[in-house]
């Protein structure tokens, strides 16, 4: 869970998650990378790491969404990985994405959302259709999260980008690798708090970058 100043929410979060992960039924940890963070964050994260046995916190100065979701992943232990938006995902949408995985084993499964605001869902479809144009992707929401996969598909454990085409990089390489996606419809989750840090000039970051990823797998 990247942790990105959201001082005034991640304790409630994560107590959410803890609840809903409990009711799945089997062990799990939940690992907070507080990701370049300018508030309280990374000191309430490591307050709920000495409150939760299942909780580790861990700290990304430099930033990045791609670094720190690269870091925790590394740092995870079990059998099956995954990582998620935790601004946005409520914990029955998590529960459920990661129970879902649990029936389909062998299986990527990730969340597609629906019912955004038309602003966000015209980017979201521009961003899916440069994917399926310039790699072929099926997916119609790269970007989806959580995304939950198993500890055997090494592909996804060997991820280069620091930065938001990482959600790109990860359905590319299910692509290549032959990776089954699966993704589980869920509703737009509204934000916990704080403010989202997507603006135009990032979306158009994100267009330009990938088509520059394009070219370099071309390479």
């Amino acid at each position: 869970m990247p942790v990105h100043n959201q001082a005034d929410h991640v304790e409630s979060v994560v107590v959410g998650y803890e609840a809903a992960l409990a009711r799945v039924g089997c062990p799990h940890e939940l690992v907070l990378v507080t990701n370049a963070c300018r508030d309280e964050s990374p000191s309430i994260c490591r307050d709920l790491a000495r409150h939760f046995q299942s909780v580790r916190a861990i700290d990304s100065t430099p930033g990045g969404w791609g670094l720190a979701v690269k870091l925790g992943l590394r740092e995870s232990r079990g059998n099956w990985l995954a990582y998620t938006n935790s601004a946005r995902t409520p914990p029955d949408q998590l529960a459920a994405i990661v129970q879902e995985a649990l029936r389909r084993p062998g299986t990527v499964v990730k969340a597609r959302r629906r019912a955004r605001t038309p602003l966000r869902k015209l980017g979201s479809s521009l961003y899916n259709w440069e994917g399926r144009l310039l790699f072929g992707i099926a997916g119609g929401d790269v970007n989806g999260t959580p995304k939950v996969f198993p500890r055997h598909f090494s592909g996804l454990l060997s991820l280069t980008r620091d930065d938001d085409l990482i959600d790109l990089e990860f359905m590319v390489v299910c692509r290549r690798e032959g990776y089954p996606v699966v993704e589980v419809p869920v509703r737009s989750g509204q934000r916990h708090g704080g403010e989202s840090t997507t603006r135009l000039k990032s979306a158009l970051m994100l267009y330009a970058g990938a088509y520059r990823l394009w070219s370099e797998w071309r390479e």
